[in-house]
């Protein structure tokens, strides 16, 4: 059984100490870090490796909601903690895995973690793999996938970009490339991308988003992509 590192916060001593403590008796699981606000599990979530944050909603300052979209790069795996329910579906939308009342009982909270070793063994499953054979129109490429910026469809065939400036005409069909590529997400009907290359997201008229990638290509982000794409980065819209 993988050991999973646990972040906690609350700005409530004793329901955090009592989080610790129920976490700590678990098998396989170490606490790595307790925090008292929102700004020191972010801090935390960049100096240490941490597999699960566990994070109060409410804390002064910075919210846990807000929290959760900054350690989102750093933490694979959220659980709320809070006495209120009415912030469930909000919870969820962050991208949260599970949300447990206050007080915390100790089965329901192995629930939660339960839930979230299912979901990091479940994203192991899908990693990236080192190298990535290609069919293009003059043999097999092998491309390192983390290099790739973005695909196209542009009439039968895909085009794969790179971030060194490379182009593979490749007779793969999108929905074949997101299977082989889980960190690139679908944008458009007609384009993948990997947020790593993206510099910056232009919001348009139709509700939608240009993305613009860190070597100067721009491609169209759908209106229902664009709503996915900002429950994935923790942000909320006018149309959301």
């Amino acid at each position: 059984m993988k050991t999973l590192r646990v972040l906690v916060a609350d700005d409530e001593q004793l329901a955090r100490k009592r989080v610790a403590r129920l976490l700590s008796e678990m098998d396989g699981v170490v606490v790595c870090a307790e925090c008292a606000s929102a700004d020191e599990a972010i801090a935390a979530a960049k100096r240490e490796r941490v597999d699960v944050a566990v994070l109060d909603v409410e804390m002064p300052g910075m919210s846990g909601m807000d929290a959760a979209a900054l350690v989102a790069p750093h933490v694979p795996v959220v659980i709320f903690c809070t006495a209120h329910a009415n912030y469930a579906a909000q919870a969820f939308d962050r991208g949260a895995i599970d949300y447990v009342l206050k007080p915390v009982d100790a089965a329901r909270l192995r629930v939660a973690i339960e839930r979230a070793r299912e979901r990091l063994a479940h994203d192991a499953s899908r990693q990236v793999p080192a190298q990535l054979a290609i069919p293009t129109t003059t043999g097999i490429a092998l491309v390192d996938p983390q290099s790739i910026s973005h695909a196209v469809l542009d009439g039968a065939l895909v085009t794969i970009f790179t971030a060194d400036g490379a182009t593979f005409l490749t007779s793969d069909s999108l929905a074949e490339l997101e299977g082989k590529l889980p960190h690139m997400i679908r944008v458009h009907r007609r384009a993948l991308v990997a947020l790593d290359h993206v510099a910056r997201l232009e919001s348009i008229a139709s509700g939608g988003y240009v993305a613009h990638t860190k070597r100067g290509h721009a491609i169209e982000v759908s209106r229902q992509s664009a709503r996915d794409l900002r429950k994935k980065l923790g942000l909320r819209g006018e149309t959301d």
